[in-house]
């Protein structure tokens, strides 16, 4: 098991970590819309999600992958309205590569976010 931890993103806030290497597989810690220089979220549900979409990226640059390695994506919303503003955001920032996926509405997040996602990814190997 190899920990992954991005510098672009704030040290994780509970007992976890930005992602775990485990074979050739990365899992990516669920990513808040924290913006790395505010520490802060953005207003609204689709600046939230871009920011979380941009630190699960940040999470899978260290280690060395891109999006096109994802394999799994698991979005969780507050409220099932958000559902088709996300998809259109999600189907417009994957283009035409379509890794599994859930958008889960869950109801209240952490720190009064409006979306939480986790992910895994592949690594390709040399």
């Amino acid at each position: 098991m190899n920990i992954i931890t991005s510098e672009k993103l704030p040290a994780p806030g509970g007992h976890y970590s930005h992602g775990v290497v485990s074979g050739h597989l990365l899992f990516v810690s669920g990513q808040l819309p924290f913006s790395p220089a505010s520490s802060t979220f953005p207003e609204g549900i689709e600046a939230q999600f871009n920011q979380a979409m941009a630190n699960v990226e940040a999470v899978l640059q260290a280690a060395h992958c891109s999006l096109a390695n994802l394999v799994n994506v698991q979005i969780f919303i507050t409220d099932v309205q958000h559902w088709p503003l996300v998809n259109a955001r999600y189907a417009a920032l994957m283009g035409r590569h379509r890794p599994a996926r859930a958008i889960i509405p869950c109801g209240e997040l952490h720190h009064g976010a409006l979306v939480e996602i986790t992910a895994v990814a592949e690594i390709q190997q040399p």
